[in-house]
């Protein structure tokens, strides 16, 4: 857990620097800095929130960074960089097991799966995950969500990550497709759109999803520094509001409209690659049909990190998960 260091190195930096929580923009909205771990159509409720209006009709302006990756993403919560984070909820539990006065907690969920797929090479005319055994596998950073559900996955199978493979690890999360695509592995666990991409244009072919195998967990979820959801509980609660309302949009509109809503978000990738990723999220329910993160699903997230050896003790459902915005979302 090195990124956990950066972290502190980072906050120790900025902690002559205050920023404001939260202001109100020209146009009368009250401003959230919202920092994203990647850009990814797995995500498509958020941005659905943006386009279709959901947080203006909240009174709500989301500014929306991408970090690209969850050390990232964490420091910038922490550091006062954004007001909110959506990340994998394992950075919370990090940031807990070493210490601190102001925990990060998880009050709304978005994805309910792993978002990853394996992409081979080389084409298989049927895949077995015994195949997997003595090749090169480009894995995800050690103690992201990606590769411990990779890894979780593996084991399911019999396959031990560390003996069986030839496993890569040292690879920046931004960098791993361009790891692929320049011949680095004979497997990769990526994100869409970037797995279908490489599948059409012939630099790899997905054989199976990680998503799928793994069962429901709160893979990414967004969350709040306990101090800024005290401070600002009724922003919070609009927040909620708004997701739900776009989660609810996700599951009843046809996958075409979902496409066009998000496509803004995705300038450079064709509409049908965005269909096409939506149909794949959808048919394995990755979407959250509600912002509720069940202890169940907090339960099986602490037992994948477990097998990583990264959890240090359990970490009590209540203690990091606030389920009262989400229940009031649903409820209103």
């Amino acid at each position: 857990m090195g990124w956990l260091r950066i972290i502190l190195c980072v906050v120790l930096v900025l902690t002559m620097v205050s920023l404001a929580a939260c202001s109100s923009s020209t146009n009368g909205l009250e401003q959230v800095r919202v920092a994203e771990v990647t850009r990814s159509i797995f995500y498509a409720p958020l941005y659905v929130a943006v386009t279709k209006g959901f947080f203006e009709e909240q009174g709500l302006e989301v500014e929306i960074t991408t970090a690209w990756g969850g050390d990232k993403t964490m420091t910038t919560l922490i550091s006062d960089g954004a007001d909110i984070a959506l990340v994998g909820s394992e950075t919370s539990i990090y940031v807990y097991q070493q210490g601190t006065d102001d925990p990060i907690i998880n009050f709304a969920q978005l994805t309910q799966t792993d978002g990853t797929f394996l992409v081979a090479r080389e084409e298989h005319d049927s895949f077995s995950w015994d195949q997997l055994n003595d090749s090169v596998f480009l894995g995800q950073r050690v103690g992201g969500m990606p590769q411990m559900v990779g890894e979780y996955v593996l084991k399911q199978h019999g396959i031990d990550p560390q003996a069986d493979l030839e496993l890569i690890q040292n690879i920046d999360f931004s960098n791993i497709p361009n790891a692929f695509a320049s011949g680095t592995g004979e497997y990769v666990q990526l994100f869409e759109p970037q797995a279908t991409l490489f599948e059409k244009e012939g630099i790899g072919h997905i054989v199976a999803s990680f998503g799928a195998e793994s069962g429901q967990i709160p893979y990414t979820v967004f969350m709040s520094k306990q101090s800024y959801i005290n401070d600002n509980a009724d922003t919070i609660q609009r927040f909620t509001n708004a997701i739900y309302k776009a989660q609810q949009y996700v599951y009843a509109t046809p996958t075409e409209e979902i496409a066009e809503a998000i496509l803004p978000f995705f300038e450079d990738t064709d509409l049908d690659i965005v269909i096409s990723v939506i149909n794949r999220y959808a048919e394995q329910e990755s979407y959250a049909p509600t912002p509720i993160l069940q202890e169940e699903s907090w339960l099986l997230l602490q037992e994948i990190i477990d097998q990583a050896g990264e959890l240090e003790q359990i970490v009590e459902y209540d203690t990091l998960v606030e389920t009262r915005f989400a229940e009031q979302a649903i409820n209103q």
